[in-house]
C-alpha cells in the first residue's frame, strides 16, 4: 500500500508540473505581433546610420535660453552694493529665529 501511495503522489506531482509547462494565454496573444516586411538589411542599416548622424544627444525639454547682456560688470556690482545698503536685498547669513 505504501508503494501505491508513493506512486500516486509522484504521478500527481508530474501531472501538475506538466500542466504548468503548457500554461499559455487562452487566445495565443503572444503570437499576435507578426511583421511582414520587404525591406532589405542594407536599407535598414542605411536608415540607422542617417538617424545616428542626425540624432541629438540633448534631452528633450532641456534647452536653455541664452541671454547676451550689454551691462558692464562694474555697473552691476555697484547696483548690487547699493541694493544691499538700502536694504532691498539681504546680505550675509539670515537667521529667522
Amino acid at each position: 500500500m505504501n508503494k501505491t501511495a508513493r506512486f500516486l503522489s509522484i504521478a500527481a506531482v508530474a501531472a501538475f508540473a506538466s500542466f504548468g509547462a503548457h500554461a499559455d494565454e487562452a487566445d495565443g496573444s503572444q503570437f499576435a505581433l507578426k511583421f511582414d516586411t520587404n525591406r532589405t538589411r542594407a536599407e535598414v542599416q542605411a536608415e540607422a546610420v542617417v538617424e545616428a548622424k542626425s540624432h541629438s544627444m540633448e534631452p528633450a525639454g532641456s534647452r536653455v535660453v541664452t541671454y547676451k547682456s550689454n551691462a558692464d560688470r562694474a555697473a552691476v556690482r555697484a547696483q548690487a552694493a547699493e541694493a544691499v545698503r538700502t536694504g532691498q536685498i539681504p546680505h550675509g547669513e539670515f537667521s529667522a529665529m
